[in-house]
């Protein structure tokens, strides 16, 4: 059974920093793509950031955030930086077994997993 387990959110002023991480347990074979998705109240869920090899962001927060994993300890994580109300959210964690990023847009029907998220809030 594939576990993913979110931490690391928070509320935090606008400008400061959070990192969240993503424990993963109960792979038979690793991920070919994981990635972090984020949903506020009323809107869409939005594919932020992606690992498959390389890494992909959505242009709301390149420059701004870092997707990087550590395969040895099945950790996946987020580095928020300069962080903006706008940013408030649901995050979540997601794995995949397939190419995850076409046209520029992380698709979230390309992943078989998902964790229960972590609460990001960013107040002005």
């Amino acid at each position: 059974q594939v576990q993913l387990v979110e931490s690391g959110g928070g509320s935090v002023q606008a400008g400061e920093s959070l990192r969240l991480s993503c424990s993963a347990s109960g792979y038979t074979r690793a991920p070919y793509c994981m990635a972090w998705f984020r949903q506020a109240p009323g809107k869409e869920r939005e594919g932020v950031a992606a690992i498959a090899g390389s890494t992909h962001y959505a242009d709301s927060v390149k420059g701004r955030f870092t997707i990087s994993k550590d395969n040895a300890k099945n950790t996946l994580y987020l580095q928020m930086n300069s962080l903006k109300p706008e940013d408030t959210a649901m995050y979540y964690c997601a794995a995949g077994f397939r190419v995850c990023v076409a046209g520029g847009t992380i698709r979230s029907t390309d992943f078989s997993y998902w964790g229960q998220g972590t609460q990001v809030t960013v107040s002005s």
